[in-house]
């Protein structure tokens, strides 16, 4: 009895934390596309490859990276068979569309299979690429651990300033470490 009510507590505590910070909706393509029109060049650039799931491996991957430079980076590492990763996906949508124009969001869709992925991408829509992982090989260039999600911040010069192990379960969590770890304001 104790345990079943620890755990009631538990899923109100998480529930309750779903819907701080932000709607309940996460805005579909059409949406973000309006929200981030006339974005710099560089970040212009991956909106237009939203929802994409891009191979090249370890060389597109730091080539990518080494062209945001001047940019500040959150780089999601995230699967859509990830119980956690699905709670946050929102969360990212929104805030990825309301910080797109000065922040540049990057995915790395790790040990999934494609087809999942894409499946995945088209109901839940991003404004931003994600880069196949299957070994997780791009999540070592990046100092990712294993476990699912991971979120890291690289300020714009390129160095990793912050890793946020877990979900983000509201828009207010994920917008105060951005502007706490990459310095802007949202």
């Amino acid at each position: 009895m104790r345990s079943a009510r620890a755990l009631l507590a538990l899923g109100v505590v998480l529930l309750a934390g779903c819907g701080s910070g932000g709607s309940s909706q996460a805005p579909g393509a059409a949406a973000q596309q309006r929200a981030l029109a006339g974005a710099p060049r560089e970040l212009a650039a991956l909106h237009a490859q939203a929802n994409q799931i891009l191979g090249g491996g370890v060389p597109a991957f730091t080539a990518r990276l080494r062209a945001l430079r001047g940019h500040p980076v959150v780089v999601n590492k995230w699967a859509s068979w990830c119980a956690p990763c699905r709670l946050e996906f929102p969360v990212l949508q929104r805030v990825a569309a309301r910080a797109g124009k000065r922040v540049a969001f990057l995915g790395l869709n790790a040990r999934d299979d494609g087809a999942s992925a894409r499946r995945y991408l088209r109901s839940h829509p991003v404004s931003y690429p994600s880069y196949r992982d299957p070994t997780q090989a791009l999540s070592s260039t990046v100092s990712a651990p294993q476990g699912f999600p991971i979120t890291d911040f690289f300020d714009a010069t390129g160095h990793l300033v912050f890793q946020h192990a877990g979900p983000y379960v509201s828009d207010a969590a994920l917008a105060g470490d951005i502007r706490k770890y990459l310095h802007v304001a949202l």
